[in-house]
């Protein structure tokens, strides 16, 4: 899986743009502000039908322009595919492949094999739970259309049920089958899902601790817990267990909609414990891991997007990341930096040779 060609138009701050790629390495180098990130969150775009920085899909259309319009031409086992993606203002977005229309956009999820790794990632350290529900359901949702269905499924109940909760509530009354019969749908379709997460991190967590250990040579140890109230007991005796309690706050205080990830680093929280370059090294370890299981997956390698991933690491963990890329069976790898001899220093030891765009050198407004 590579992309052939880049097509951008009033996207963000890009005002028209052309690439042609490289199979293996492409390098965007420039100041920051310039558009590096802008023109990797254009192919994060394509195959996810949003940008990875800003979902409001108005917001990413170019300051006095009223669309934006991205192309990419795809090779995706062995078949040429075209996707086309168009957003007019007080439009519906459309997206295209091979000239044809895409009925719902969720069926053009899991075509494109993609990840990313930004220093916006560091969100899923800093803040909250639901940044870390996200990137579980969003990589196994990924691969499994059935379980992203059930977690859409599952927060339209919660959100129905926290209402009926606040009804009961503001007219002082109370009504057990009703809430009995939101609780039998959270069970049915709620116990299925914590299964499924805890079954991928069971596979997960040792591909990421393998991951971290390579890139610090060994020195630190590193874990994720899963945290799920069903962790304690059925989904049935929680619910139960937990009404009086939702019934006085208005809302459903139980439940995996409450699940969450526990990082640590030596045995402490890294966000408060872990330096810049052990939390860059952390996340890094988990998209690398990421890397893996849509390999296994898709039987075949993603495209990967690094976007300013050489900052605030040390040299040794540079090799390091570079070494494992290098021994993976990567597709093809877009990286941005604001230092082309830092880029070129790092790479220096792989055997493909990198297309370098210095985007200094480029008009992006032609």
């Amino acid at each position: 899986m590579f992309l052939h060609s880049l097509k951008i138009d009033n996207y963000k701050n890009l005002e028209k743009l052309k690439f042609s790629f490289n199979k293996k390495i492409n390098c965007f180098i420039g100041k920051n502000g310039i558009g590096k990130t802008n023109i990797v969150d254009s192919i994060y775009h394509l195959a996810f039908t949003k940008s990875y920085f800003n979902p409001s899909t108005s917001q990413n259309v170019k300051k006095g322009e009223d669309y934006f319009s991205i192309n990419g031409d795809f090779e995706i086992n062995e078949r040429s595919e075209k996707i086309h993606c168009y957003f007019k203002t007080g439009e519906k977005k459309i997206i295209k492949r091979n000239s044809k229309l895409y009925q719902r956009i969720s069926d053009h999820i899991g075509l494109i094999n993609l990840i990313i790794i930004s220093p916006h990632d560091r969100n899923l350290i800093t803040e909250g739970s639901e940044m870390r529900r996200r990137f579980i359901d969003s990589v196994i949702g990924q691969v499994d259309k059935v379980y992203l269905q059930s977690v859409i499924d599952y927060n339209k109940v919660i959100s129905q049920r926290n209402s009926l909760l606040k009804y009961f509530f503001i007219n002082k009354k109370f009504d057990r089958v009703t809430i009995d019969s939101y609780d039998q749908q959270l069970i049915s379709i709620g116990t299925p899902i914590f299964k499924e997460r805890t079954n991928f991190l069971k596979t997960f967590i040792p591909i990421f601790k393998k991951y971290y250990s390579n890139i610090s040579s060994g020195n630190e140890t590193v874990d994720i817990n899963y945290k799920s109230d069903l962790n304690s007991g059925s989904f049935s005796e929680i619910l139960n267990e937990s009404l009086s309690k939702d019934r006085f706050l208005q809302y459903t205080s139980k439940g995996i909609h409450k699940d969450d990830l526990n990082f640590t680093i030596e045995k402490n929280k890294i966000k408060n414990f872990g330096s810049q370059g052990q939390q860059k090294s952390f996340l890094i370890a988990l998209k690398l891991a990421q890397f893996d299981y849509y390999k296994t997956k898709f039987g075949n390698s993603p495209i990967v997007l690094l976007d300013d991933i050489f900052d605030k690491l040390d040299q040794e963990r540079v090799r390091q990341i570079v070494q494992i890329l290098e021994k993976k069976d990567f597709s093809q790898i877009f990286i941005t930096d604001t230092h082309i001899d830092r880029v070129k220093d790092a790479l220096s030891g792989l055997k493909n040779k990198e297309e370098i765009f210095d985007l200094e050198k480029i008009n992006l407004n032609v």
